[in-house]
């Protein structure tokens, strides 16, 4: 008999049914994963089953002494106390069915968990992190011993080493999982089943997560044929009904009864929720050069350095991950990037022409009181994209924001929608250097790819914080990693590719002397002398550039121009030549720049911003 099963379940809040007449179990030591669109009523369900929700119609059916505990995205508003009180909390909290054995479970069993949790039981929960804090409220819904485990996002606000530890946690956990995530890699790990919930129908597709994407394309290509083939034979009986009298003859009263079904199957279909149409406004190309950083450190008062004697440069077209624990420091480092930070040692560069647009993790940049309207449109009725004048409604309706549920203050979306909503706002801004501090939390895995696919097609420069390693995977070049004591190692590649080096580089590493030590430093070999004339052309050649560029930016609009074209050929085709002389200069000064960098052996000269 399975553990916990839907017969006919039907829930809803209004409009359109969530949950329409849906069944499904769930067999003993199964690690489910409930896929779906943002909205869909995935978290609903995983509510339904734990008993903090009736159905409106229908039935959910548990074995008898069944247990489940639930951990949901957030943990409850207001809850403080110790981490031993709060997870002890979770005892009596055990689900919709009385428990088989409940002496067993007591302050050993308190004690037992926080132990095998790595927390700190006398830790004040409310001064915790948010990775922690997932980590206590997984604690208390195991405390109980439930038979079911039911998981709502679980990698959200975790960094990658605490996901890595719930991975091989779950990997080991003897109960049974039904799971709902965003993450890919987290999913292909631990999934043996899959379920969809797709426009209130609940589809088992009882395979992995790859075999599942294959299958779902093909049935949706099904259903596509299925639909054009239904609107083909309505508009035939539509046609027929429209001769009047000939098509109402009593020979024919059945054929005009199978319209009527036609009609009200027509009516009731639930089309596919259209995906996100993401676009990003291109601003003017930067300067070859992006930042340059040598030997910066950072650090607050008190603590050892967050950042220490880093070096990087970032050129443009580069596409760079960071990562590293929660509170390693990440934040810190992109503010040192941008030039919001100014490094207590060391030097900092910025190339010209960067025009930054910026995504906040912490959503900061969104006024709860505001609508969505207001938000994106600053009062506006229209947005200026890529030159062209576009009304915010249908803007808007890209991010799949209805014209009412545009109209609805920030405070009633959901994590998902909250999170398309900064994009439609990060967008609306030209850009050639995007910052993005945790863009994938809470969005469905359809908009997660496209957000991929428009990362990877992106001409200017990315600098991209995420703990979602198959998105780094799939859009980064290069990886920053904080390592701890301050120190940022650079590697190539992804997620993936950091973890090969690293292992390369461990027995390297574990000889050296203590992080930080001067003998630790990098080096770039002796350092030379340069000429009084090299010296006078190094300085002399970031004005040079500057000049250069600003040079090509004015060929370039006067090209873009249709009046350009009306002028002599011969004037024309001067302007031509000129444009491509200009980048043949611009690229013999750059090579030039760094053969003197690395004979000075310091950081050449770009344009301070700041």
């Amino acid at each position: 008999m399975a553990l916990v099963g839907l017969r006919e379940v039907c829930m809803g809040f209004g409009g359109l049914l969530l949950l329409d007449h849906v069944n499904f179990h769930l067999e003993e030591r199964e690690r489910v994963c409930l896929l779906g669109r943002n909205g869909a009523g995935k978290s609903t369900l995983l509510r339904l089953l734990k008993g903090d929700l009736t159905p409106d119609k229908g039935e959910i059916v548990y074995q008898q002494g069944v247990r489940l505990s639930l951990l949901p995205q957030e943990a409850p508003a207001g809850l403080t106390g110790t981490v031993l009180d709060i997870v002890a909390g979770g005892q009596n909290d055990s689900g919709a069915a009385p428990a088989k054995d409940f002496g067993r479970r007591g302050p050993n069993q308190v004690e037992k968990i926080v132990s095998l949790m790595d927390l700190n039981p006398c830790g004040q929960f409310e001064t915790l992190s948010a990775g922690l804090k997932r980590r206590v409220m997984l604690a208390r819904g195991l405390v109980s011993d439930p038979d079911v485990l039911l998981l709502d996002e679980p990698t959200n606000h975790l960094d990658i080493e605490a996901i890595n530890w719930m991975e091989d946690f779950l990997l080991r956990y003897s109960g049974t999982l039904l799971f709902v995530t965003h993450d890919r890699m987290f999913l292909r790990k631990l999934a043996t089943r899959t379920l969809e919930l797709d426009r209130g129908r609940l589809v088992d597709w009882a395979c992995d997560y790859d075999t599942f994407q294959k299958r779902r394309q093909a049935a949706l290509e099904i259903e596509v044929g299925h639909w054009e083939r239904f609107s083909k034979k309505l508009d035939r009986e539509e046609a027929w009904i429209r001769q009047g009298v000939k098509a109402r003859r009593t020979r024919n009263e059945g054929r005009v009864r199978e319209l009527e079904k036609l009609r009200e199957a027509w009516r009731t279909r639930r089309e596919l929720t259209g995906s996100v149409r993401l676009h990003a406004q291109e601003a003017a190309r930067s300067g070859k050069l992006v930042i340059e950083a040598e030997n910066v450190s950072y650090g607050y008062p008190n603590q050892a350095p967050v950042i220490h004697d880093f070096s990087t440069i970032i050129m443009r077209g580069d596409k760079i991950g960071i990562i590293g624990p929660n509170g390693s420091g990440k934040t810190t480092l992109l503010r040192l990037l941008l030039g919001e930070l100014r490094p207590e040692s060391g030097l900092l560069w910025h190339g010209v022409k960067l025009e930054e647009a910026y995504f906040d993790q912490l959503r900061g940049q969104l006024d709860n009181n505001k609508s969505v309207l207001e938000n994106v449109g600053d009062g506006n009725d229209t947005i200026l994209f890529n030159g062209k004048p576009r009304h915010i409604i249908g803007y808007l309706q890209d991010f799949l924001f209805s014209p009412e549920r545009a109209r609805s203050p920030v405070r009633t979306l959901s994590g998902g929608e909250r999170n398309r909503l900064l994009l439609a706002r990060l967008f609306t801004k030209p850009s050639n250097l995007l910052i993005m501090d945790e863009p994938t939390n809470d969005l469905d895995t359809e908009t997660l790819e496209l957000l991929e696919d428009l990362l990877l097609d992106y001409p200017g420069t990315l600098l991209l914080v995420s703990h979602d390693r198959t998105f780094l995977n799939n859009v980064v070049t290069s990886t920053l990693v904080l390592e701890g004591n301050g120190r940022v190692g650079e590697y190539v590649g992804g997620y993936d590719d950091w973890l090969r080096q690293r292992k390369i580089a461990a027995p390297v590493r574990q000889e050296k002397p203590l992080i930080g030590s001067e003998e630790d430093r990098p080096r770039r070999g002796p350092r030379q002398t340069l000429s009084y004339k090299e010296q006078r052309e190094l300085e002399s050649l970031p004005e040079a550039i500057v000049i250069l560029e600003a040079e090509q930016s004015k060929l370039y609009k006067a090209m873009s121009d249709p009046a350009f074209y009306q002028k002599t050929g011969s004037e024309i085709a001067g302007a031509k030549a000129r444009l491509k002389s200009i980048e043949a200069e611009l690229d013999e000064a750059y090579q030039r720049w760094e053969v003197l960098d690395a004979k000075a052996g310091v950081i050449g000269t770009a344009v301070d911003r700041r």
